[in-house]
């Protein structure tokens, strides 16, 4: 289910990034610390539950999740959210719910890199990780 994803993976490059921050209400001071962190992200899987793992200077989050299982996740920017991940066409697709607002953020493998699509209303970031 999840074997491509396995791995650690290093930021390449990053569109449009703070603008999904705004847009998700991350103030001025950690959107440039974010903006300015380049993350690794560790992939794996134990059984049915995978775990993602981001590591920067800035800030390490970590969510151990069953594909298909709502979990109550704390986000980087602390914010209180209810995930789901699911496995759809290869891509691993998520959605947080918090105060009546939502965000995706679909993870798949192209080309041999993570690329990471954030969305929240109409405004997209991409973040592209190659395998470290």
């Amino acid at each position: 289910m999840c074997e491509q994803f396995l791995g650690t993976w290093k930021l390449v490059s990053s569109e449009n990034f703070d603008d999904y921050m705004k847009e998700l209400g991350v103030g001025f001071a950690n959107r440039k610390m974010a903006g300015v962190a380049k993350p690794n992200v560790i992939i794996s899987c134990n059984g049915d539950v995978m775990t993602i793992r981001t590591e920067s200077t800035f800030k390490n989050t970590e969510i151990s999740f069953k594909v298909g299982e709502e979990f109550d996740e704390t986000t980087a920017d602390d914010r209180k959210v209810k995930s789901l991940v699911t496995l759809d066409n290869g891509s691993l697709n998520q959605l947080q719910k918090w105060d009546g607002k939502q965000t995706t953020i679909n993870r798949k493998i192209a080309d041999g890199k993570l690329i990471v699509e954030c969305t929240m209303n109409n405004v997209v970031s991409t973040r592209v990780y190659e395998k470290a």
